[in-house]
């Protein structure tokens, strides 16, 4: 296992079993289920995250969105939010632009040490879509189809390129944009079933998505659902009312990164691997990895008093002992590691 990011170019053309654009294809076939991802998350998608998610049958896992401007001009940025290693794969880079000029730039200095990128055209966030950023792209269609081409044009097959899209108020108007997406040679096209205003409280509409889906069915191109992928019966069901090719989590995998596997609720061995991973690697913030064990406990349904200790600690050392204390932790290479369900709680 290599210890923390080590970017070591991957082989071109993609090997299927790293290709995502074959994986979303054929997991229907060759799986019985719509291919499995796990979506892109500020600042949660890190390395060590994404590595646990990948043992528990997550076919595509994203890195959060990274912007293009600051990334190309800046190397401090470049080491504060890229990390990978060849274990790292299938990986998917999403970007922020708003240029052809940029994306060109970040494509030429990422894509040798990923398996694709994704341009994020779904972010709702105010300061994002002020600068052409995010949900704006939907309402720029002819910006977002240049960007799109010029990647495809300059790199073909030898870069995998995806768009995250909102549903627009008029559904036909997602239509339209989906085709152009299509013409200007996307390899697939993740659909979020909000709009750019609908809360996240607010159900995903499914058949919005459906609609894109039967209407540029004979472009050929595959469309991932994106939304309300919370426990795992939603994978199947949410493939069977959009008709996509694949599903993506985002808040689901973050509390439980074991749903794709079928789990009800965070089975105790996430937490293992993710403090292995975590320590194997380093560089995770401790904010992030006292959220993201705050996140996987409290779906565990660990007692509030707990959750309220966990969140009191302030640092990786004491937070390790307190798990110590509370828990049978296992380190990696003891007999019994990462197989346990149940917490296995301590003195009880």
């Amino acid at each position: 296992m290599e210890k923390g990011s080590v970017l070591i170019p991957r082989p071109k053309p993609l090997r299927p079993h790293n290709d995502p654009l074959h994986i979303i294809k054929t997991r229907k076939a060759t799986h019985k289920r719509p291919a499995t991802i796990a979506g892109p998350m500020v600042r949660y998608s890190k390395l060590p995250f994404r590595q646990v998610c990948r043992q528990y049958d997550t076919d595509i896992v994203y890195t959060p969105m990274i912007l293009a401007r600051e990334f190309v001009r800046n190397p401090h940025a470049r080491l504060a939010d890229f990390s990978t290693n060849s274990s790292d794969s299938p990986l998917m880079v999403q970007v922020g632009t708003n240029n052809v000029m940029d994306l060109l730039k970040f494509v030429e200095m990422v894509a040798p040490y990923c398996d694709g990128i994704g341009i994020n055209c779904g972010c709702p966030i105010k300061e994002q879509v002020r600068e052409g950023i995010g949900c704006a792209l939907i309402y720029n269609r002819e910006l977002l189809c240049s960007m799109v081409k010029a990647v495809k044009e300059k790199y073909g097959d030898l870069v995998r390129l995806e768009t995250k899209i909102r549903i627009h108020e008029d559904w036909d108007q997602t239509v339209k944009l989906c085709r152009d997406l299509c013409s200007a040679g996307v390899d697939w096209i993740t659909i979020h079933g909000r709009t750019k205003n609908t809360r996240s409280s607010h159900t995903a509409n499914f058949e919005a998505i459906r609609y894109v889906v039967d209407r540029i069915r004979d472009k050929q191109v595959p469309v991932v659902a994106n939304g309300d992928c919370l426990q795992s019966e939603d994978v199947q069901k949410i493939a069977e009312i959009t008709g996509a090719d694949g599903v993506m989590a985002v808040r689901g995998v973050l509390s439980n990164p074991a749903l794709f596997s079928g789990f009800k609720t965070c089975p105790w061995s996430c937490v293992e691997w993710f403090w292995y991973y975590t320590l194997e690697f380093g560089g995770l913030p401790y904010q992030l990895l006292q959220h993201h064990l705050y996140c996987m406990l409290e779906n565990m349904e660990v007692p509030r008093n707990l959750i309220k200790e966990l969140m009191d600690v302030k640092g990786t050392a004491e937070l390790l002992d307190w798990f110590g204390d509370h828990f049978e932790l296992k380190r990696y290479g003891e007999p019994g590691f990462a197989t346990c369900v149940d917490i296995p709680w301590k003195n009880q």
